[in-house]
């Protein structure tokens, strides 16, 4: 059993252990003191749909980092399941206010875990809101790190108050942002967690978001403002692409097992030469003027299906999310010294501004490959990247493996504690359906992680059954 976090002053309330809790007990969370934190409610939910009922517990630990845990009222399984949040986060509980597992209770809470999650320590309007970190740094720091530790703690005082025990394991869940939060969560607090699922992981939050983000803005604006790629072009282009790379792993089923292997010719497609040499950018990802690429790899062939959400909107003004999560983060969260709202990506100096973002780095990423402490401890993490992933390349998370292994000794070794799964034609943390509807809901890689720490079965698969 990992330790929770930490000291915490309880308040002795004397709650029995018991297989049903009554919602007294529920109601008696209100009364624990927490050590620079609060209860703010707690109340029974009934069950309903897959989930049972559950005491929800919200809470606040400060400065203000909104918590909400759910503990199951009967049926625990002496377990916790902790989840991230994505994109600037700011929303709590967005997660289980739709059906997907992904960076949700949900899950856990079926399987009898107690379970919790944050906003990451501030409120936005949405997840592309970043002006809450307006020259605040004590919120950035909460959403690089903090508030993984305190939801861990906080959480943990809850679970022993109201069932008179406490968790004996611990796994943390999420993808993209909460992807990120999973690797932070290895090297801050290697001993936390049992197993961890990383999907997806935007480890490197300035080089992903500011610098590659605003390379893929920048090519495909052109010099009066108007966009060169748009929808129309990447349904051209992903036909082209299925058309010449889909058999090349000797299977036509729709998806690009490996876009590594591609080598597309767009000649003949009516696209411009302006058009081309956007592609062109972005396939190849950013560089600076001596031709050193400032992070790995581009946009990966196959994604193609999914650009109206992420790069070039669509018909019907839907999507473009990418200039947004730039916008954003360069305004309010990327530099040593905020810019303002009145940044945008075009601003971007690939030269020097790599070298303004050293204080982001340190607070928010999680692409170090050594991850020593949290093996020694004997922990687990399964890590899942589709391979047409169009904002958060796999070939970053393909570059962190390659140097965990040999930081490790060895991929052999890794694999003692790694498991990396690379899923042909799935997008951005499974949101949206691909070659043969594959997405979010055709995953699961809890079970395989439940029985990799209950009975050391090395996973094999992370397809839902």
């Amino acid at each position: 059993m990992k330790k929770p976090l930490a000291c915490i002053l309880l308040s002795s309330i004397g709650l029995p252990a018991a297989a049903q809790q009554s919602d007294d007990d529920c109601a008696a969370l209100r009364q624990v003191v927490l050590a620079g934190a609060h209860v703010t409610s707690s109340r029974v939910v009934p069950a309903s749909d897959t989930l049972p009922s559950y005491c929800e517990i919200r809470a606040t630990a400060l400065p203000a980092i909104s918590i909400e845990a759910r503990l199951p009222m009967e049926g625990w399984n002496g377990k916790f399941y902790q989840a991230g949040c994505g994109g600037f986060c700011g929303v709590l509980g967005r997660a289980d206010a739709g059906a997907s597992w992904i960076n949700a209770m949900r899950l856990g809470l079926e399987r009898g875990y107690a379970t919790a999650t944050s906003d990451s320590g501030h409120h936005g309007l949405s997840v592309v809101d970043a002006g809450w970190a307006y020259n605040n740094p004590h919120a950035e720091r909460d959403w690089g790190w903090r508030s993984i530790g305190e939801t861990n703690r906080v959480a943990n005082a809850m679970i022993e108050a109201f069932y008179n025990s406490a968790s004996q394991q611990s796994i943390f869940q999420g993808c993209s942002t909460g992807g990120r939060m999973a690797h932070v969560a290895s090297l801050r607090y290697p001993e936390m967690f049992d197993g961890i699922i990383s999907g997806a992981p935007a480890m490197d939050y300035p080089g992903l978001v500011a610098t590659k983000m605003s390379w893929l803005v920048q090519a495909n604006t052109a010099s009066d403002g108007s966009q060169i790629l748009g929808p129309d072009e990447a349904a051209i282009i992903g036909q082209a692409v299925i058309e010449q790379c889909d058999a090349i792993d000797g299977s036509e089923d729709g998806t690009i097992a490996d876009p590594r292997q591609c080598d597309i010719r767009y000649d003949g497609l009516g696209l411009t030469n302006q058009q081309l040499d956007t592609l062109g950018k972005w396939r190849e990802g950013p560089r600076n003027a001596a031709g050193d690429q400032l992070y790995p790899g581009g946009i990966p062939e196959g994604s193609e299906p999914f650009w109206w959400l992420w790069l070039t909107g669509n018909a019907d003004g839907g999507g473009k999310l990418v200039p947004a999560f730039a916008g954003g983060f360069g305004s309010y969260m990327a530099f040593d010294v905020d810019p303002g709202p009145n940044w945008t990506p075009m601003e971007f100096d690939f030269e020097t501004d790599p070298a303004r973002m050293s204080l982001s780095a340190a607070a928010y990423n999680g692409d170090n490959p050594d991850i020593a402490a949290f093996r020694e401890a004997g922990g687990k993490m399964i890590v899942f990247h589709g391979w047409a992933n169009a904002i958060v390349t796999p070939y970053k998370t393909v570059e962190w493996y390659e140097q965990a292994s040999e930081t490790a000794g060895g991929e052999e070794t890794l694999k003692e504690n790694v498991a990396l799964f690379m899923v042909p034609g799935l997008d951005h943390c499974g949101i949206l359906p691909g070659p043969g509807g594959i997405n979010a809901a055709a995953l699961d890689p809890l079970t395989p992680l439940e029985a990799w720490l209950n009975e050391g079965v090395i996973p094999q698969s992370i397809m839902a059954e």
